[in-house]
């Protein structure tokens, strides 16, 4: 008697009716979609926010040290006062002027205005780099009078806060001429956000640094 074979396989486990599809070689797993794109997040405008705000936070513990130092060490017997240069009063000036000019700049993106907001920009840059320029016509006017960094205490504070102060205005500056680089393009939707949130943060850096000076300026100016 024949006997009868059967030529039917069996499916293999996740091939065909009621499995899902494998992916391909782009990542797809046939529905059109691709795995790099599942996990995407929404952008978050407050994630530079945040950023800027740890490292302003750092940088506010350093200069509070500083500025603790500087009181305790003016009760020392080598403590001589120094006369504030006049460059440091002018900078002042220009360092306030600059936080008008970036809080402009910010108004001007708002309202979708590219061109004025570049304008507002650098010009905000043009006054950052005149303010550096003006803290060392300041070194100078000290040396001239014969203050260096090495002479007594309080002249030592002269040359560290300004100094400090003006590196991570740098900072500023570098982030500023970033944002004026690319204030030109029109963008729109999630980079349209995007530049928003990083103008907010810079413009943030930027304000403390400004009240950051102004707070020094008085201390070295008043606390003698």
């Amino acid at each position: 008697m024949a006997t009868v074979t059967s030529t039917k396989t069996a499916a293999k486990p996740g091939v065909g009716p009621g499995w899902p599809k494998p992916p391909g070689q782009n990542g797809s797993n046939g529905n059109g979609r691709s795995r790099r794109f599942r996990g995407r997040r929404k952008f978050s405008k407050d994630t530079y926010r945040i950023v800027v705000w740890i490292l302003l936070a750092a940088i506010l513990m350093m200069f509070v040290a500083l500025a603790s130092s500087y009181i305790v060490l003016s009760g020392n017997p080598e403590w001589q006062p120094v006369r504030m240069p006049r460059a440091f009063m002018f900078s002042t000036g220009l360092i306030l002027a600059s936080s008008v000019t970036m809080t402009a700049a910010r108004r001007q993106l708002e309202q979708g205005l590219s061109k004025k907001y570049q304008g507002w920009l650098l010009l905000t840059l043009l006054l950052g780099f005149a303010f550096l320029a003006c803290q060392l016509k300041g070194w100078k006017q000290l040396v001239s009078a014969g203050v260096f960094i090495s002479g007594n205490p309080h002249s030592s504070f002269y040359f560290l806060f300004t100094g400090a102060h003006g590196i991570h205005l740098l900072g500023g500056l570098t982030a500023l001429g970033f944002l004026a680089a690319r204030s030109g393009r029109v963008l729109s939707g999630e980079a349209s956000e995007k530049r928003s949130a990083a103008a907010d943060a810079v413009a943030l850096y930027w304000h403390f640094m400004d009240g950051l000076w102004v707070c020094l300026f008085l201390l070295l100016w008043l606390w003698k």
